[in-house]
């Protein structure tokens, strides 16, 4: 059976570097990654909170990058977990915010994509859940030989049910590739639904019109959203800046904005500190503050649902 090609969809992000990327690239390399070598790793290790939140609560603890536990009464998800000190010569640069071998047994694996800083297998090796591991369409094939009971493959806009726990694949402007040849795996974020409370992971996105019909489709509580990586040495339009990220926050209709893809790995030109500031500044400029919540690996956060301008508990 032949395998689909994502190159015809819209929201494929391409292979092709754009104009400069050689000038780029050499930047990059100088200023991002060689420069922080032999630097030491900042924040620090913690120990999860294995007790289960409130009903009508959710408990999320950023890990970093693009890796969250999201913890709700009945249920728990490993999004994208990632525990990598390096990948190639790019070094982590901040620890993870827990312990990979402390990490309690959770219901569902989710991962956004087969990209290395999303699907990385050495992490995926050691976490464990009770109803296996979910990966978008064509990418079973790369968690086979990694120890879960169940892999369940989804296609854009499918949904799969779990007690009262739903997840839906949502669309997402990037790409799926794992190598250059392998272009037919699908790529996206997820919706998770428990307990009365939405939560939405992104994955990897440039914006793109898709986040309106997200929101349409979905009462979101609590939006997790990339904001680093924007200047991609390729020069291609691969990843969303902070203020294109709050302008797809607020399209999303979402009660609170939570921000990933940043600080953990050196992926893009822009400074390290630049994208925690300019997002607290777009956040202030439109008056958004209270509702963007900027969190600490490792730190876990208790929020309630409909936390937003629509009306709050």
């Amino acid at each position: 059976m032949p395998r689909n090609n994502n190159n015809n969809r819209k929201d494929y992000a391409g292979l092709m570097p754009r104009r400069g990327w050689v000038k780029r690239n050499i930047h990059f390399f100088r200023h991002r990654v060689f420069a922080q070598v032999f630097k030491k790793r900042l924040g620090s290790v913690t120990e999860p909170i294995l007790d289960p939140p409130p009903v009508g609560t959710t408990r999320i603890t950023w890990i970093g990058h693009a890796s969250f536990l999201l913890q709700f009464a009945e249920h728990s998800v490993l999004v994208d977990p990632n525990w990598a000190g390096w990948h190639g010569i790019v070094k982590r640069q901040r620890e993870p915010g827990m312990d990979i071998n402390l990490v309690p047994l959770v219901d569902l694996v989710l991962v956004s994509h087969a990209h290395f800083d999303h699907l990385h297998k050495k992490s995926l090796k050691i976490v464990d859940s009770h109803e296996g591991i979910v990966v978008p369409k064509g990418s079973a094939t790369l968690v086979k030989k990694l120890g879960f009971s169940d892999i369940h493959e989804m296609a854009l806009w499918d949904s799969i049910q779990f007690g009262d726990l739903n997840v839906t694949h949502t669309p997402s402007h990037h790409w799926g590739a794992r190598y250059i040849h392998d272009t037919h795996r699908d790529y996206g974020g997820y919706i998770i639904k428990s307990d009365d409370l939405t939560i939405f992971h992104c994955g990897d996105s440039a914006y793109f019109e898709g986040f309106k019909e997200i929101g349409e489709k979905h009462d979101i509580d609590i939006a997790l959203m990339p904001i680093g990586a924007y200047e991609a040495p390729s020069g291609r339009d691969v990843h969303m800046n902070p203020e294109e990220a709050i302008t797809a926050f607020q399209e999303l209709n979402a009660g609170i904005m939570i921000p990933m893809h940043y600080r953990t790995f050196p992926l893009g030109n822009e400074p390290y500190h630049e994208p925690e500031e300019r997002l607290i500044a777009e956040a202030e400029r439109l008056g958004l503050q209270d509702r963007v919540l900027v969190l600490e690996e490792g730190v876990a956060m208790e929020l309630s649902p409909r936390l937003n301008g629509n009306g709050a508990d």
